[in-house]
Order: C-alpha cells, then structure tokens, then sequence
C-alpha cells in the first residue's frame, strides 16, 4: 500500500536507485515481475504499452493494483502523443498528432486538445505522458520522426510545442518534451541504430534547440533524452542519452534547465546492441539523466537496477548524484498530485470529441489540384486503402474500422474499396488494377509510400492507366506528407497526416465538398513550400 508520506529520507539506497527507473511488462494485470519491481527495488513508475491495455475500465483498475503495491507513489506513463502514436484507443478521444496540429497552426486548439486527452488520461491514473515531441522534422528521409513532430521551423514546433505543454500539465499530468536534443534531422531509427546529426552548434542552436529552451521556459516537467550522436557537443561519439557533456553542460549548465530528465528506453538498439542497457543506466545517471526507462524485459531490467547501485556502492556514481535525483523525481510527484492518493473524475467526453473533430477539419491540406475537387457525385470511385499490419515502436498495425471508404459513403458517394499492405503483393497489385479500370475515379489512400517501392509503383502505375482513360485521380496521405515525392505527377495531393476516425472523416467532408480544405503544409515537400 502506497505510504503517501513516505519522503527520500525513508527510502533505503536499493529503494532511492529504483526511483530512477520507469519500467514496461506484459499482459492487462500486474505480473510478478513488475510486482517484484515495484516491492523489491521501490521501483518509480512503469509504461503501459498496447499490450497493456484493452479499455478504460481495464486501465484504471489495472494502476489501481499497481499504485497498492508501491511505497511511494508511481508514475504511471504512456506515448499517448495523438495520431498515429497512441496506445489508448478504447474510452479515451484519440486527438490529432502534431503535425496536423503543425497544419491546422492553432496554439489554443493544441492546448485544448492537450488539456482534454489529459483530463481523460489523468482520470485512469495516467499521470505522464511522453509527449510533445519537439523535434523539428527537417529532414524528408527521416523514419521515425515524421509526422510525429509539428514541422520544419522551429518557431511554429517551439509555440504549438508549449500549448502542448501547458495543457497536459494543466490536466494534471507530467509533459515530456522529446527527444532532446533534436531528433528531427536523421536518416536512422534510434530503435535500429545510433544516428549523428552532424551540424554545428550554430546551426543546433537556430533550429533543434529552439524548441526545447521554449519549453524550459514554460516549465516543462521533464525533458526525455534523444539515442543521438551530436558531435558539436560531444566528439567523443556518445549518444545525448549518455552524455554528461550534453545532459549537464548543455541542457542543465547552459540552458537551465532544472527539471526531470528521462532517457528514451535503453532497450532500443542504439544502446542495447552498443554499450548495452546495464552499463547504459549507470553512463545516463552519471550523465546527469534522473529517470531511466527500460521498457520490456525483466532481466534488463533488473541488471541495470543492479549496476546502478552497485556503481553507487563502488564510489563510481556519486550518492549525492542519486539524491539529486531523488528528489527531483519526489517534487515532480508532489507537483503532480500523486501523493493525494485520488483521481480527478473522469470528464465530458463530448468537449473532447469536439476538440479532435475541430483540429481534423482544420489540418486537411490540399497540397496541389484544388481546382479538380471536390469527387463528383454519381459516378463510381475505388478507394484504394494502405495499411500497416505489422507493428514497430512508431508504427502500429491497428486495424481502423472507420476508413476513407466508409467516411466517402457517408458523404453519399458510390465508393468501392480495396486494402493493401504498405508493400503490395502482386496479387493486390492485380486485384487493384483489375478494379480501378472498372470505376469512374481512384483515390489512393496512401501510407508511407515514399518508404515504400512497391508502393509507390502502384500509385504511378494507376494514375498514368487514369490518366490515359480520362478517370479521375486523388493521391492523399494517410501519414507523411512526403509521398507526393515519389508520385509527382499526380494531378491532386491531399495530406491528412493520419487515418484515425476524426481526420478520415475530415479528409471525405473536403473531398465530398461538405468542408474546405483549411490545412498549410508544415514542412516544405518538393517544389511545395512550408506555409
């Protein structure tokens, strides 16, 4: 049972380590894993993943039998960051992720739509979110940022960034800006390798620092760390994560910040397969990181509990740098409301719905081809679904009931649809083909096609056999808005950033013609520039 008194100063040093570590298990109950975790190591908070969740109910009762178990309260986190990155779908509104925020550029709605997921999250228990991201998405080729961020300059990142912000913790819950300092500029996933950005301080400190000193200003909670090498900061060749150089010298000496810093899981391969995740939490604490996150196996886990305390116990690790620690980890939870021991009940879900719709309507972009719509009524359309269907951190197979397809119909268009996988077979390709030349339009639903070959042939491939039947073409995006460039000749280019329910049904009213496209491209895509 959680001791809603219990301060650092009860807290033995096995227990104080354990406070620096956030950590993820498997299944919707608590294991005996997390339990021995949280009642052995006094460990400070967990991550609920997917496989944590199936529905409201569930979540809240799942945090009640966790925060029984702990002495000291714990933070209960999430990447429930809106859009295509959420792990709550079920009883909880799905907001907009931040790139279509980026296109509706509306700071009051992003923190409305912050402060009103927050509500709902706050209400199960949820008391961190890992989110906003804060990386300015710079860079067309980079494979895990993308449409999580708000775009490509870094004012605009920096004030929908803080409206994030100040709504999440408004709400009660912890923001985190990520990932620190700037992921936004990288051709590699952090999951499958360790990237550089190159640049030189100048450069980092116009356009990837600008957003975080926003967000220090505005008092941001915590401040997660980027897998990154940053050799104008650290030429040694160490990631951000485990760099005393940047996590002291740069984040706490030169931009003050005086808040909680998290690292990004260790467990992802640019330190899992490098210095490997034990070392990695003792190199962070030294590094000046406060909260150390190890997302899924128990024996990492419990390894790098262990090397921390035992680098303790050998003078490697100052006890002092653990107090430190400590006690920033205590006042974010104090700051929270954790040790009042209740939830706030859970709000209107309707203000939350009416928030979700508003910014969906806004974000809808028509990059090129206005003058082509709206789809003509009467006339048969094939709708041509790209779907993911395996999972990774960033991109999750969730099968969506509510599509484009559906969302046309219910505009009262005549609409067929096929789905395909992100890299078609040849049988979808056929099946497409066969069909498309039987309908009067096509609108391609595209999803990461310009990661995609396969993919990217089909669009052209369809377009030029449109093109030379007289039918219609539309070309939109479900996620980058970056796929017009391997499809350039397409007549009509829509970005909807996502393919949750809301924006699909944003994205039918302004092809149906119900709705104008109001949206601005927050990057620049080819010859299109960042409004």
């Amino acid at each position: 049972m959680s001791n809603l008194n219990a301060g650092p100063e009860d807290l033995d040093l096995k227990r104080k380590v354990g406070q620096l570590f956030i950590c993820g298990f498997d299944g919707h109950v608590p294991t005996d894993g997390i339990c021995r975790l949280i009642e052995a190591y006094g460990l400070g908070g967990v991550i609920y993943f997917r496989r944590n969740l199936k529905d409201a109910a569930q979540v809240a009762s799942l945090t009640k039998s966790l925060q029984e178990k702990a002495a000291v309260p714990l933070l209960i986190s999430i990447d429930q960051e809106g859009g295509m990155v959420v792990r709550l779908e079920d009883g909880v509104t799905v907001m907009p992720g931040a790139m279509a925020i980026g296109a509706a550029g509306h700071a009051e709605l992003a923190r409305e739509a912050a402060m009103r997921a927050g509500a709902e999250l706050r209400a199960l228990g949820i008391n961190m979110n890992f989110a906003p991201c804060l990386d300015v998405n710079n860079n067309p080729r980079n494979p895990v940022i993308g449409i999580r961020s708000y775009g490509e300059k870094p004012h605009k990142v920096a004030e929908l960034g803080t409206a994030t912000i100040g709504g999440y913790q408004e709400s009660g819950i912890a923001a985190v800006a990520k990932h620190f300092p700037g992921h936004g500029d990288t051709a590699a996933d952090s999951h499958h390798a360790l990237p550089v950005v190159p640049h030189g301080r100048d450069r980092l400190d116009a356009v990837e620092l600008v957003p975080f000193r926003a967000a220090i200003a505005a008092g941001v909670d915590a401040i997660m760390t980027a897998h990154v090498v940053f050799p104008a900061y650290e030429p040694d060749g160490v990631p951000a994560t485990l760099s005393k150089r940047i996590l002291t010298g740069l984040l706490r000496d030169q931009l003050g910040y005086e808040g909680v810093v998290v690292t990004d899981c260790l467990e992802m391969n640019a330190i899992s397969e490098t210095i490997g995740v034990a070392r990695g939490a003792v190199e962070a604490v030294k590094g000046g990181a406060d909260l150390i996150l190890v997302s899924h196996r128990l024996d990492r886990q419990v390894a790098a509990l262990e090397a921390v305390y035992e680098a303790v116990l050998a003078g490697e690790i100052p006890a002092s740098r653990i107090e430190e620690a400590v006690r920033r980890v205590r006042a974010l939870k104090e700051r929270r409301g954790l040790f009042a021991g209740t939830n706030p009940a859970a709000p209107d879900p309707t203000k939350a719905a009416a928030a979700a719709r508003k910014l969906s309507e806004q974000a809808v972009t028509v990059v090129k081809g206005e003058e082509r719509l709206p789809l003509r009524p009467g006339v048969r359309h094939l709708v041509v679904w790209a779907e993911a269907r395996a999972s990774t951190e960033v991109v999750e197979a969730v099968e969506q009931s509510w599509t484009l397809g559906e969302a046309l119909r219910a505009e009262g268009l005549d609409v067929a649809e096929i789905a395909i996988g992100l890299e078609p077979t040849e049988v979808e390709r056929a099946d497409v083909t066969a069909a498309a030349e039987k309908m009067d339009a096509i609108v391609f639903a595209s999803y990461d096609s310009c990661f995609s070959q396969s993919q990217s042939a089909l669009i052209r491939s369809l377009y030029e056999s449109a093109d030379a039947a007289g039918r219609a073409f539309v070309l939109t995006s479900l996620r980058t808005p970056y796929d017009l460039l391997e499809a350039p000749a397409v007549p009509v280019y829509i970005c909807a950033y996502e393919n949750k329910p809301a924006m699909m049904s944003a994205l039918a009213g302004v092809l149906a013609g119900r709705l104008p496209a109001l949206g601005r491209l927050p990057v620049t895509v080819g010859e299109y520039p960042c409004s």
